[in-house]
């Protein structure tokens, strides 16, 4: 996947996917300087923060 296809996806703007690149804060790597992404890190991902988040609020958020 690309910024653009993740940015989508995430419902993020795509300068904000680019920072957390940069930042580490998603699962990304480079080739030939442009950012690229796994899908399936991107959904494993999302997972531990709906996680995290369930944890820290002490509730069911997502079923997944």
């Amino acid at each position: 996947m690309n910024t653009k296809e993740v940015a989508q996806d995430l419902k993020l703007h795509i300068f904000t996917v680019h920072r957390y690149a940069c930042e580490g804060k998603i699962p990304a790597f480079k080739i030939d300087g442009d950012w690229k992404f796994y899908r399936r890190y991107i959904e494993r991902w999302i997972k531990q923060k709906i996680h995290y988040l369930e944890i820290k609020e002490n509730k069911k958020i997502f079923d997944i």
